[in-house]
């Protein structure tokens, strides 16, 4: 990793534990206030990156399970740039299948190498270890665009 990297990197990462304490709010993206883990990712992105890329629909919770299709995927691969499971560094997006079967219908922002911020249904905005259970569910990572081009 070259220094830009690093620097850029470092500032995901900051942003991303700035949301720690935020509540769950399903489809909300406003930090202190209330985000999903989508509302999490677009509030960083907007930090880090500048204004959202495109708008997003409503969405209902099980949105994946009633398309099938893999929206979150296909968002990540139109703005961020696609990167190896096995390389997911800190200030990665990570995507998670709830089952082998489903689509990817959970994100969250690696902050370290075993650890992770994200947003659930029930709790607000936390670091938790990227453990193995978490490991076996990722489907998709993604970095973001360089945020000092």
């Amino acid at each position: 990793m070259n220094a830009r990297e690093t620097i850029g990197r470092e500032l995901i990462v900051a942003a991303a534990r700035r949301w720690i304490g935020t509540p769950y709010l399903h489809q909300a993206s406003l930090i202190h206030v209330g985000c999903d883990c989508l509302g999490l990712v677009r509030g960083v992105w907007r930090e880090i990156v500048g204004p959202e890329p495109e708008a997003f629909e409503p969405y209902t919770p099980d949105w994946a399970e009633a398309t099938g299709l893999e929206r979150l995927a296909a968002a990540g691969e139109r703005h961020f740039t696609p990167v190896a499971l096995n390389a997911v560094a800190p200030g990665d997006v990570v995507l998670f299948r709830w089952r082998t079967e489903a689509p990817a219908k959970h994100c969250a922002i690696v902050t370290e190498p075993g650890a992770m911020v994200h947003a659930h249904d029930g709790a607000s905005v936390c670091e938790v270890a990227l453990s193995p259970w978490w490991r076996r569910r990722m489907a998709f990572a993604f970095s973001f665009p360089d945020p000092l081009s």
